[in-house]
């Protein structure tokens, strides 16, 4: 196994040579690497059953199982995230501002590669390759550090991901994996500033808080998702159903899912019975306040950390209240910044959620599912970003570069 160190300067060592890469040279790489993951499909399919195995074997929770299994149509859906990576437009050089100053100077502010960047995520193995994907396509070399939950599989995607970039004559250090998955081994990868120019965590609060507080490289944090969907007074409660219901249950293990819900007190009796009798065909469990467990009798009451908890279960806490304001105060107070949805008819209501909810994508009258590289036409996403700095929502190609000013003169000198 190779030394962290050593790994690190390889990788910084290389990156020079995948900021020069001619775009159409790394389009037709990316489309190598995708047909590469479908044609060894069962190589893929193979090592996630090994991971599978353990982690049942170790009682993993469903909806972390389900972030960790891998299936023929996952892996064709990673592929099409380096398909689409490769068709879109090369960020890389791309003048962002261009001015003249008064001397003479032209001044051009372009857009560069970050360098290396580190990815710290857990049992995820789609990571593997969105990570390659939009880090290749933007210039810059990448170091995995994957958990051991989806180990075998992360190891046979970077294999395989490896051959193609050997095939075009492109160093292989430009992925790399960092094979020991110990948290020694994760806290010393966070000291590598010298090599690595960012760090991005995907996983659970624990991860991303770990990453934040000890990391001495510049983080993004990539925050977890309590996310809320609020059904407004004048919401359609039919439409408002069909959007719960899909935030909630279409897949629980992943950040984007809903997991809290507030219903104006005005509307509750004509959504919630509707509410419960749908959620009870996928056996939600509902955690509400007095009101709520006054209409839903199956329901729990509850506490205040339901309202402020990421279940990546088949639970969901709901609260009532009494006004759009209020509604927007409990959302605010409790949320992680990554999304939230209103369900309302009422155009004036919908702009005041949008303008005054802290989040980084806020929806009116759709599923906070969408929250997503690939549904938002990004090709894929190196996290969702629920910080306040250049980056924020699902992060593209663009987020995952820098920027540089390149001046032109014919002579000037500073008086």
């Amino acid at each position: 196994m190779i030394n962290l160190e050593t790994l690190c300067k390889n990788a910084a060592a290389v990156k020079y040579e995948i900021q020069v890469l001619p775009t159409e040279k790394k389009n037709r790489v990316l489309e190598q690497c995708a047909l590469a993951l479908v044609t060894r499909r069962e190589d893929i399919l193979n090592a996630n059953g090994l991971d599978m195995e353990r982690a049942a074997e170790k009682g993993m929770p469903q909806g972390l199982q389900d972030r960790l299994r891998l299936t023929a149509q996952r892996i064709e859906a990673m592929a099409e995230g380096l398909r689409q990576i490769a068709a879109l437009p090369d960020p890389v050089g791309e003048v962002m501002e261009r001015f003249d100053r008064p001397n003479g100077l032209r001044i051009e502010k372009c857009r560069v590669p970050i360098g290396v960047i580190g990815i710290i995520y857990e049992a995820r193995p789609n990571v593997t390759a969105d990570a390659f994907g939009l880090c290749f396509k933007t210039g810059n070399a990448v170091i995995l550090k994957g958990g051991s939950d989806a180990f075998y599989s992360n190891q046979k995607i970077v294999e395989i991901l490896r051959d193609v970039l050997g095939k075009n004559g492109i160093s292989a250090d430009v992925l790399s994996m960092i094979e020991d998955t110990s948290r020694e081994t994760a806290a010393e990868f966070m000291k590598m500033h010298k090599y690595v120019n960012l760090l991005i965590p995907r996983g659970g609060a624990g991860l991303i808080r770990s990453v934040v507080e000890n990391s001495t490289i510049p983080v993004i944090e990539t925050g977890t998702g309590n996310c809320h969907i609020y059904v407004d007074d004048e919401a359609d409660p039919d439409m408002a159903v069909n959007i719960i219901f899909n935030a909630k249950t279409q897949r629980i293990g992943v950040c984007n899912a809903c997991e809290s819900l507030v219903v104006h007190k005005d509307i509750k009796d004509a959504v919630l019975p509707k509410l419960g009798e749908k959620l009870r065909e996928k056996q939600v469990e509902i955690r509400g306040d007095e009101q709520v467990c006054g209409i839903l009798s199956e329901s729990i009451p509850a506490t205040e950390e339901d309202y402020g908890k990421e279940y990546l279960d088949y639970i969901l806490s709901v609260k009532t209240a009494g006004s759009i304001e209020e509604a927007i105060a409990h959302i605010n107070r409790y949320n992680t910044g990554h999304s939230e949805a209103i369900i309302t008819e009422n155009k004036e209501h919908a702009e005041q959620f949008l303008r005054e909810v802290d989040a980084a994508c806020v929806y009116v009258n759709a599923s906070t599912r969408f929250t997503d590289g690939f549904e938002f036409g990004f090709g894929a996403e190196i996290g969702i970003s629920t910080q306040m700095l250049h980056a924020r929502g699902p992060m593209g190609l663009k987020e995952l570069t820098s920027y540089k000013y390149q001046i032109y003169g014919n002579g000037q000198i500073r008086e």
